[in-house]
């Protein structure tokens, strides 16, 4: 099977002297789920970044179906992320100015994705992950975890083909880390390629692959 992200001999500096990745290669098929592991500081977030075209490696490349992609302009890896990637930052990166709802759904929005059908969905995975606010509220007005959880309803409400995770579970208690685990294993087993960055060991088990940093 053609993987469908495939990092070869991936390099990234953020100065000469702080090397943060070295030729670093690996292949992520379909329908499945991949924790990246390992102690603070290996470029975890950064590999993710690459991963997700919103960095340029320093050398090697990302290819996408097959497809180099990470030198491609940035108009191009724009689309690209629009059309197949979900991303769930580690600081949950919400609007702070926009309602719940709206931070739900404005990147399927941006798509083109049907405005009534996308508020209807939006509800529903507030109701699945137990975001028990006004959906009027503003991001400023919610717990961590919540704002955590808001960032993974937005990350799955178009169902991407590719979602990356930085830390998903991190300010999540036990229980509902075993709800959002649960849900991006079966978002992955529906055919989507996951990939998630973690400390916890559990996350990590509950994977179906394990790469260490």
């Amino acid at each position: 099977m053609k993987p469908v992200i495939e990092a070869r001999e991936l390099g990234f500096d953020w100065s000469p002297r702080m090397p943060v990745l070295d030729n670093w290669s690996a292949a992520f098929e379909s329908g499945t789920m991949t924790a990246l592991t390992g102690p603070s500081g290996r470029g975890k977030s950064t590999l993710l970044y690459l991963l997700g075209l919103m960095l340029r490696p320093t050398h090697g490349q990302v290819l996408i179906d097959g497809e180099p992609a990470s030198a491609l302009p940035d108009a191009a890896r724009a689309r690209i992320r629009s059309a197949r990637f979900g991303f769930v930052f580690q600081d949950a990166a919400l609007d702070s100015t926009r309602t719940v709802i709206d931070n739900v759904t404005e990147v399927a929005l941006y798509r083109g994705d049907d405005r009534q059908a996308c508020a209807h969905r939006a509800r529903e995975l507030l109701e699945r992950f137990s975001v028990d606010v006004p959906p009027l509220r503003k991001p400023t007005q919610v717990s961590g975890g919540q704002a955590q959880r808001i960032a993974l309803c937005r990350a799955l409400l178009s169902r991407p083909l590719i979602l990356l995770a930085d830390e998903p579970t991190g300010n999540l208690d036990p229980a509902t880390t075993r709800t959002v685990v649960g849900a991006l294993a079966e978002h992955a087993h529906s055919g989507a390629t996951v990939i998630v960055v973690t400390h916890s060991p559990a996350v990590a088990a509950a994977c179906d692959r394990e790469i260490p940093l």
